[in-house]
């Protein structure tokens, strides 16, 4: 005769849960934390290389400055483009994200030059904060966009 089991008798204990993998919850949990650091990744790393490219081309402008000031010095005048064979040649890590032009005056008294540099694609959108950048005769550096001059030079 089968007995009834006692009313003192604990229920069983429920199964003990495997240690050795993961809920759902803690997966997706892990997904959405790592794509939030990555997104964070990106725009920081787009901004970096937006910096550098800027860091780039401001060389450059001056490399052209400063050899528009020993041109003056030679020939007693400016060259009045950039395509002019004394000036240095565009570098590649400026030439497809910025347009450089060079623009001179020399019957001006004194001479003239006006170096601008023209973000485009990709940078024009990145660094619309700085724009066009521009460099003359006597060192003045402008910009076009909203930042403060100091962040864009």
């Amino acid at each position: 005769m089968p007995t009834c089991p006692s009313a003192s008798a604990p229920f069983p204990a429920p199964p003990s849960r495997a240690a050795g993998g993961f809920t759902l919850i803690e997966l997706m949990l892990a997904v959405a934390i790592v794509a939030i650091l990555a997104t964070i990744a990106v725009g920081s790393y787009s901004n970096a290389v937006a910096r550098s490219r800027r860091a780039a081309v401001e060389s450059y402008l001056q490399a052209i400055a400063n050899r528009q000031e020993q041109l003056l010095l030679d020939a007693r005048a400016y060259a009045t483009s950039n395509t002019s064979p004394p000036l240095p040649a565009i570098t590649d890590d400026v030439s497809g994200h910025y347009t450089v032009t060079v623009s001179a005056d020399n019957s001006a008294t004194p001479p003239s030059f006006l170096i601008t540099a023209t973000p485009v694609g990709r940078q024009a959108t990145i660094d619309a904060r700085c724009g066009r950048l521009t460099l003359d005769q006597a060192g003045v550096r402008t910009r076009s966009g909203t930042a403060a001059l100091g962040d864009c030079w």
